[in-house]
């Protein structure tokens, strides 16, 4: 592919030295209530997705740092994962057309337990220095939809008023550089760039021309027709 994808890695890059300064005001601020340690994995067991620049750029920096040898183990744990939050996707559609609320079925998501592919045996991030930004925020308080949360093992208490990230602002932003991505792209695909999808899937998928839409799929070959045996 001839696309060079590095200005819109960039924007992404800066979003994330923003994330990250936003955590580091708040544990500076609040150092007893942010428990985050090396070899707490809580955080790596929540279902969740990402937009298409995030997924290109982790995918990206997966295929830089691994070899070939250990991405079949890691494969093989993306699509253990990719399993598990399909059922818990199916589960919420057909909540969500039997008439069950939808803040209700996103509470209920956001206590199914799904282990991350990169998280090792040691209980750490294979892939930490480029982690999604879902995962830089998590141990602080955080809001989306207008709706707050933080981690459970934080010494946040409820009812209390702390500084609280935005990620409405985040996940904004992000939308905006897939879709100045796609627009420069010139997919055929418009739809693209309201592509979210696990990181599961992000680790296991071809970012290729026909995936981004700059080709088309060449036509399936017809199985070939069996022959008929002649009976003597």
């Amino acid at each position: 592919m001839d696309f060079d994808f590095t200005p819109y890695f960039e924007k992404y890059e800066k979003l994330v030295t923003v994330s990250d300064a936003a955590f580091n005001r708040v544990k500076d601020a609040h150092a007893d209530c942010v428990t985050c340690t090396a070899g707490c994995a809580d955080c790596c067991h929540a279902v969740f997705d990402l937009t298409l620049i995030e997924a290109l750029y982790i995918n990206h920096r997966y295929h830089q740092k691994f070899q070939e040898a250990e991405k079949t183990e890691l494969e093989e744990r993306a699509n253990r994962a990719d399993r598990q939050i399909a059922k818990i996707k199916r589960w919420a559609h057909q909540e969500l057309m039997a008439g069950k609320p939808e803040a209700e079925i996103l509470a209920e998501l956001a206590r199914e337990r799904v282990r991350c592919p990169l998280l090792n045996t040691q209980e750490l991030c294979d892939l930490y220095d480029n982690r999604p930004l879902t995962c830089r925020f998590y141990g602080i308080p955080t809001a989306i939809g207008g709706a707050g949360r933080t981690c459970g093992k934080s010494g946040f208490k409820e009812g209390e008023r702390y500084p609280t990230v935005n990620l409405d602002s985040i996940h904004a932003r992000l939308q905006e550089i897939s879709a100045e991505l796609v627009r420069d792209l010139k997919s055929r695909f418009v739809g693209l760039a309201d592509m979210l999808v696990p990181l599961s899937t992000a680790l296991v998928t071809a970012y290729d021309d026909i995936y981004l839409g700059l080709k088309e799929a060449p036509p399936e070959e017809p199985p070939p027709k069996r022959r008929r045996s002649r009976r003597p």
